[in-house]
């Protein structure tokens, strides 16, 4: 089967007419997937669902959603044939962002189950510690801890979490954290693959700034290193 039929593209041309993004939400029978795309086409995207890797053809990113139960969700997005494209795109540089399990299931692995992450993201996710309420549910603070466009303008903001597992948040890869009994990383980025640990879509305006954030580097990525319209 060709690279294209399995959701790799031509590099863009300059000059396109339409410079709206097109987003390509992973469907994988993993929770939020009509609100977060709902909330891309709020930020300014044309966000569909796909159900299989071709169906990524003539996407410029990848959004992974994702609510429930590590092993389950990786195992689903494995059956369902998503894992080879994710490699390929985070090895050819083009936009993916994940979202909350959907951001876990890139690590290498989780403390919730013993099925592989897609090692994406380097490290571990852990268990929130015993000593808070746990799953964590409802508004926390953002706090950057390195620069990155994803995050521009959401320094101290409030953002919506529900988990029980979260990333470390040590690592050049860490760009924002959060606290809970401990802190963890709330956004990640490592090359072209990007990740929030909390519900961009139900965190109001600061959530809608992030996802505009995330659609802005879409659109201004250089011509020769991301897939074409």
């Amino acid at each position: 089967m060709s690279g294209e039929a399995q959701g790799q593209r031509e590099p863009a041309a300059a000059g396109d007419a339409d410079e709206t993004p097109t987003v390509a939400v992973l469907d994988y029978g993993a929770g939020n997937l009509r609100s977060a795309q709902r909330a891309l086409q709020r930020a300014g995207a044309h966000a569909r669902l796909i159900t299989a890797a071709a169906d990524a053809q003539g996407a410029d990113a990848l959004v992974v959603p994702g609510v429930g139960h590590f092993g389950q969700c990786v195992r689903q997005l494995r059956a369902q044939g998503f894992e080879p494209l994710l490699g390929r795109w985070a090895a050819a540089g083009w936009p993916v962002l994940g979202i909350c399990v959907g951001m876990q299931i890139l690590f290498e692995s989780s403390e919730e189950d013993p099925e592989p992450g897609l090692g994406l993201l380097p490290g571990v996710v852990r268990r929130l510690p015993d000593r808070v309420s746990v799953p964590h549910m409802g508004w926390n603070v953002l706090t950057v801890v390195r620069d990155d466009p994803l995050v521009a303008g959401v320094d101290g903001a409030h953002a919506y979490f529900v988990h029980s597992y979260a990333p470390e948040a040590g690592g050049d890869h860490v760009v924002a954290t959060s606290f809970h009994g401990v802190a963890f990383g709330a956004v990640v980025r490592a090359g072209s693959v990007a990740a929030t640990q909390f519900h961009p879509e139900k965190s109001a305006d600061k959530g809608r700034r992030v996802l505009a954030n995330f659609l802005t580097g879409v659109a201004q990525r250089p011509a020769a290193c991301g897939p074409a319209r």
